[in-house]
């Protein structure tokens, strides 16, 4: 077991209210050098936030990923802790919780227990079933890459360098061993923009890396009557997007530890 730090991030969008909504998670190795930060990105998060304080400025949040990921891939200065760099660029309408201390095996499963329970929206259900699939997605994917341990994986990766600055698209994991590749979570039968947004970056990141690969991983496998799933393999099939389904995630992970091992 390892001891950690965190702290969560509130937005207060009207300080003399005194009122906030929790937006991030900051975690440091309390003997160590590790450290990570992940702040709201994903358009329901936002949407959460717009539905508890209406007045929240939507375009603000969307930055703060970009500036966050600054500050820790920057050149560490002697005396200086990342978190004292963030706590310093904070506006008056972000304030971190005090530090509080955990006891865990695994920092990645440690940060995205963090996430999920104090700032991820909370998952709604109708008769039982959870109708965040996206997210329910990538969270058995996390699961599955942590379990099988599979090396090398990059996480959150931001695409704006290969297409403008500002984009706020993230895949999901990367990874690097002869090719560059990309995963990435897309809810088939629910989010066929997700997946129109995932070939179109598929499309000018291969502009500027030609034989990168890219992989959806879907809820579940095309079914042949459904015209949404239709639409959206051939969308991913004339993208050169390969399509893995849950049920074929634990066999996939091993066979890319097998690659990148």
């Amino acid at each position: 077991m390892a001891t950690f730090r965190y702290r969560i991030l509130r937005y207060i969008p009207n300080p003399v209210r005194d009122e906030w909504v929790n937006i991030g998670v900051f975690m440091e190795e309390a003997n160590g050098p590790r450290q990570s930060m992940r702040v709201i990105e994903e358009s329901p998060e936002i949407a959460r936030v717009r539905r508890l304080h209406p007045s929240a400025d939507e375009k603000y949040l969307r930055l703060l990923p970009s500036e966050f990921d600054a500050i820790l891939k920057a050149p560490r200065i002697e005396g200086v802790s990342v978190f004292a760099k963030i706590e310093q660029t904070l506006s008056n309408v972000l304030q971190f919780a005090p530090a509080t201390g955990v006891m865990a095996e695994d920092f990645e499963a440690e940060f995205d227990r963090l996430y999920h329970d104090h700032v991820a929206p909370p998952a709604r259900t109708r008769g039982g079933i959870v109708e965040s699939a996206r997210g329910w997605i990538k969270a058995r994917l996390d699961d599955v890459f942590r379990r099988h341990r599979v090396p090398r994986l990059e996480r959150r990766i931001p695409v704006e360098e290969f297409t403008e600055p500002g984009d706020p698209f993230r895949f999901d994991y990367g990874y690097q061993n002869g090719v560059r590749g990309f995963l990435h979570a897309v809810a088939l039968g629910r989010d066929p923009v997700q997946a129109k947004v995932l070939a179109y970056t598929a499309g000018r990141v291969r502009a500027r890396i030609p034989n990168c690969e890219f992989t959806a991983i879907t809820e579940t496998g095309p079914s042949a009557g459904d015209r949404r799933h239709a639409f959206v393999t051939r969308l991913f099939e004339d993208s050169g997007i390969a399509i893995v389904p849950l049920n074929r995630i634990e066999v996939y992970a091993e066979e890319l530890k097998g690659r990148l091992g």
